[in-house]
């Protein structure tokens, strides 16, 4: 039987969730779904000084809107105990004090000022700077007040395979006597994310390429402490539209949560995280996130920079605000939506008919918020005031403008039930055609609506019906 898939997200509580950060959790949730494998949360808060206050809250908000639930997590605690690395202080210092016994590991020898004065002696001699060319000979008996550095017996190439890279390696200049303990007794990243992926079973380790020039390091602590050497999964950086340079903070980067107050929908974000950087290897763009679990594969995951399009996004996300259901379109609507809509369009019985015409303009809920702000729904629940200056097509004069709204009055007047939008266009068309389009569609749309720029005519005719067409457009031949 084959071993059970283990992945797992661990993010610093820094306060700021990158869209980067969520792609790894994507990509690792997915794999984890994909095999009918665990997903764990892991804080990695050993760093108190970067720490703000309130993050891990914000991490489980955004894997919640995202939907990535994780099987463990910072209150979910599993069989290894707590998912918070400052929890599990004593475990790492058991895994150092093992590998002091072993003589894998000394007590620090150096002030911060020694080493950037050997540091600065290195450059100045235009030679590499490594910790390990100024080990002492003499190793000092370590009683816990000092920081522990891991100790590297051999010194030779390392070799290792990435799923998504293939065979990598490096020389022996890449190893260097490293903090695996601080002296406050908190371990580094470097000790405490490989003692804490074989506690938990990490199977698939996914992580950025960053971590690459490190790797070297952490094969050598697996083997000191024997543990068997996860699946390393490398996935592509994000670079700026223009493929300069990683997308950061500086280039417009934003929380992923700003893309929720910005109106789009989750699943169309997860469907964008999963092609920036990873190819079904079909012509399929628009994913549900089962179809994603379903065609996730790692192989299929890209080696080159992925570049982030924010045109990109919007397009996708258009397409899933397509896909949604009328009933479920309108309760992501009314998050947008000012109270007075939201309240008016539900009194009168509107919204249904008129979410096709929300969809049809937007590519986010923010463009719907943005077009009710300017007054783009408020002609479907009120009356506009009629305006003589805009109910004239381009030169013609009112009295002619009036004699066309009345002769549209008297169509409509004659459409039986049931009054429909095909109905009114069918009452009105031929005498458009005949007088001009211009000349009789202008001078309906603005009474109707009281913009010069709205949906068709007769669509808003259709929506509020006959009484409320008919009073618009005497109202309209009475100013003229």
């Amino acid at each position: 039987m084959s071993q059970p898939i283990v992945t797992r997200f661990a993010p610093s509580p820094t306060g700021f969730m990158h869209i980067g950060s969520a792609r790894t959790a994507l990509y690792a949730y997915l794999w984890a779904q994909k095999c009918g494998g665990t997903f764990i949360l892991r804080i990695e808060d050993t760093d108190k000084s970067r720490e703000v206050p309130g993050s891990i809250e914000h991490i489980e908000e955004t894997l919640g809107w995202l939907g990535l639930t994780y099987d463990f997590g910072p209150r979910t605690p599993g069989p290894w105990g707590s998912n918070i690395q400052s929890e599990r202080l004593d475990t790492y210092r058991a895994a150092a004090e093992q590998l002091y016994k072993k003589g894998l590991a000394y007590p620090d020898p150096f002030t911060k000022e020694e080493l950037d004065a050997l540091r600065a002696q290195a450059e100045a001699e235009k030679r590499a700077f490594l910790v390990r060319d100024y080990r002492p000979e003499t190793t000092a008996v370590w009683d816990g007040t000092r920081a522990l550095r891991f100790k590297h017996t051999k010194l030779e190439r390392s070799v290792w395979t990435d799923a998504v890279r293939g065979e990598l390696s490096a020389g022996p200049e890449a190893l260097d006597d490293f903090v695996i303990l601080k002296a406050d007794g908190y371990p580094t990243y470097n000790f405490a994310h490989i003692v804490d992926d074989a506690a938990m079973g990490v199977t698939h380790v996914v992580r950025g390429d960053e971590f690459i020039a490190s790797t070297p390091n952490y094969l050598a602590l697996y083997d000191a402490l024997g543990i068997p050497r996860p699946v390393f999964v490398t996935v592509p950086p994000i670079l700026k539209d223009d493929r300069t340079k990683k997308l950061g903070k500086r280039d417009g980067a934003k929380d992923i949560l700003e893309y929720r107050k910005e109106g789009y929908l989750r699943d169309a974000m997860n469907n964008y995280l999963a092609l920036l950087g990873w190819n079904p290897g079909t012509d399929q763009e628009v994913f549900t996130m089962e179809e994603l679990v379903a065609q996730f594969e790692i192989d299929r995951i890209h080696v080159s920079g992925a570049a982030f399009n924010e045109t990109k996004l919007q397009w996708i996300n258009r397409e899933h605000m397509l896909k949604l259901s009328p009933h479920l379109f309108w309760e992501h609507a009314e998050e947008f939506l000012t109270p007075e809509t939201v309240t008016l369009l539900d009194a009168k019985n509107l919204w249904s008919q008129v979410v096709p015409l929300m969809r049809e303009r937007a590519s986010t809920f923010s463009d719907i918020g943005v077009l009710d702000r300017e007054g783009e729904y408020r002609h479907y629940y009120e009356a506009p005031s009629p305006d003589p200056s805009k109910l004239c097509w381009k030169e013609e004069s009112q009295v002619a403008t009036k004699a066309r709204l009345e002769a549209i009055l008297g169509l409509l007047e004659g459409v039986s039930d049931p009054w429909t939008v095909d109905a009114v266009k069918a009452a009105v068309w031929d005498y458009a055609e005949k007088e001009g389009k211009g000349q009789v569609l202008w001078p309906m749309r603005v009474a109707l609506s009281g913009k010069d720029k709205s949906p068709d005519p007769f669509v808003i005719a259709g929506i509020i019906g006959r009484d409320e067409t008919l009073a618009r457009i005497r109202a309209a031949c009475s100013v003229l």
